[in-house]
């Protein structure tokens, strides 16, 4: 075997699971289709639980250097930091139950380079194979095997699992039989960066009556809700894009050079499960949809997330049984949430005095605070909860947990992601609460363990926080429940 776990596509989600994979013991191999990175923005940004990840990981340092420019970019190009529904952009963070879980405003060529840096600090040694193409796959009871293509000829190499994080139009979903249904597009977004004179001529940026014009400082978008390209995989070229303009906006303007060019459509489709055999799906692999809400990247880092933990305990022979099977049961209903909030979106943007009609309205409610903080619930992912195979009722059971701050022992004050960096299962519990600790004893050499005192939550005293992040099991003041705590602990970590 050629490693422990074969990923496919060194995008950030790749990226992210090869260096989940590693710090939590197993071996990843990263293939990658194109010789050199990407260096054209995409996504813009990552969500709260995806920062709140990395920071975890020991990158909050590094994400912070990116966000003050990220929010003077932001309001220069749409003129407010508040996030959008459909292009409506009244989302208000000081209105969120939680202002403090805040994304970070990151180009994706930038988040690349952090990844990639984050994964070579872990393995100190060369994992991305690049321009190594997937051609073909078998998978067998033993493992997964992979012919490749390179520039030297056509190389196989296995592993015992493999995971597709190749993107929408993934080889990987494709060789091992997927199926992907979904719903076909009902607009198409083309987008250049360009610094051509003639855009003055413009109108300026909102709808048409064939279409909507979006602009910033050296970019220009459409949306056009019908004349799809036959073939969307080919590059977008200058003349396309001016046939566009002219289309939306009735003015002709000569784009002698273009950068960056994005066409993308709102086609939603979602894989049936993320998991056949020994061959997984991750990021947008697993699931495509529309950009709006900047949710994908969050989506897919969170894939990794909670995916490299588990998969790795797996292959290494330490997971308790089942633990795998999680992964879609946690992740697909998170995905299909993402695909419905976007479909209503899309339909937010179509064309028409009803629908014109509909946007007023929701336009109006998202004055009201509680509507407001809806919204940011959906868009942000702080409202998921996963369902956990044992009783848990205290409110942040199988929730993502915030970054708390911890009294220690010492009088220091401490954030919970600066007690996550080793990977390992956490249990945080309070002095009050030896017995939390007494029932994790067996588990010992598979977690770790602080004792401090969550500071600015009545309700908090105990908790064990997975490895991504997630509230396995959580006790107020007053006894700890050491019996669920007990079902949990064998729930996630290798048998006592």
């Amino acid at each position: 075997m050629d490693a422990d776990v074969i990923v496919v596509g060194a995008g950030p989600v790749g990226l992210l699971l090869a260096a989940e994979l590693r710090l939590a013991g197993a071996r990843p191999l990263v293939l990658e289709r194109l010789a050199e990175p990407g260096t054209e923005p995409k996504a813009r940004g990552i969500g709260a639980l995806a920062t709140e990840a990395l920071r975890r990981r020991g990158l909050g340092a590094a994400l912070a250097a990116h966000q003050e420019q990220g929010l003077a970019d932001k309001a220069r190009d749409h003129g407010s930091e508040k996030g959008h529904f459909a292009q409506i952009f009244k989302i208000d963070p000081a209105l969120q139950e939680e202002p403090d879980r805040a994304g970070t405003l990151i180009w994706q060529p930038d988040l690349e380079r952090l990844l990639a840096g984050h994964l070579t600090s872990l393995t100190r040694e060369p994992s991305v194979l690049r321009a190594h193409e997937v051609i073909a796959l078998t998978q067998d009871d033993s493992g997964v095997t992979v012919t490749v293509g390179t520039p030297a000829g056509e190389r196989r190499l296995s592993a015992p699992y493999l995971v597709g994080c190749d993107g929408g139009r993934s080889a990987v979903r494709k060789l091992a039989g997927f199926d992907f249904p979904g719903t076909e597009p009902t607009s198409v977004v083309r987008r250049v960066l360009t610094d051509a004179p003639g855009l003055d001529k413009l109108p300026e940026p909102g709808w048409t009556p064939t279409g909507m014009l979006m602009r910033a400082p050296g970019m220009v978008a459409t949306v056009e809700f019908d004349g799809f390209p036959e073939d969307r995989g080919l590059p977008l070229t200058a003349e396309e894009m001016r046939a566009s303009l002219f289309r939306v906006t009735g003015v002709d303007v000569e784009l002698p050079e273009v950068r960056g060019g994005l066409r993308f459509t709102d086609g939603a489709r979602q894989a049936a499960t993320y998991r056949i055999g020994r061959v997984l799906l991750a990021g947008d692999a697993a699931h495509v949809h529309s950009p709006n809400g900047g949710q994908g990247l969050n989506l897919g880092l969170m894939d990794a997330v909670n995916l490299g933990w588990k998969l790795a305990a797996t292959v290494t022979g330490r997971a308790p049984e089942g633990l795998l099977d999680t992964y879609t049961a946690e992740r697909h209903p998170v995905g299909a949430a993402v695909l419905h909030n976007t479909r209503a979106q899309s339909a937010l943007l179509l064309p028409g005095a009803h629908v014109a009609a509909m946007r007023d309205i929701v336009s109006d409610l998202l004055d009201l605070p509680e509507v407001n903080r809806y919204f940011g619930r959906m868009l942000s992912g702080l409202g998921a909860r996963y369902e956990l195979p044992y009783p848990a009722t205290h409110p942040l059971a199988g929730r993502a947990c915030p970054d708390l701050r911890l009294v220690t022992g010492t009088g220091g004050t401490r954030t919970l992601s600066e007690l996550c960096g080793s990977g390992r299962p956490l249990l945080v519990h309070a002095p009050s609460q030896p017995e939390a600790a007494e029932a994790a004893q067996p588990w010992r050499g598979a977690l770790d363990v602080a004792e401090a005192t969550v500071r600015d939550r009545d309700d908090l005293a105990s908790a064990l926080i997975r490895p991504d992040g997630t509230v396995a099991w959580a006790s107020g003041p007053g006894p700890a429940d050491t019996v669920t705590l007990t079902a949990a602990l064998r729930a996630w970590l290798p048998p006592a």
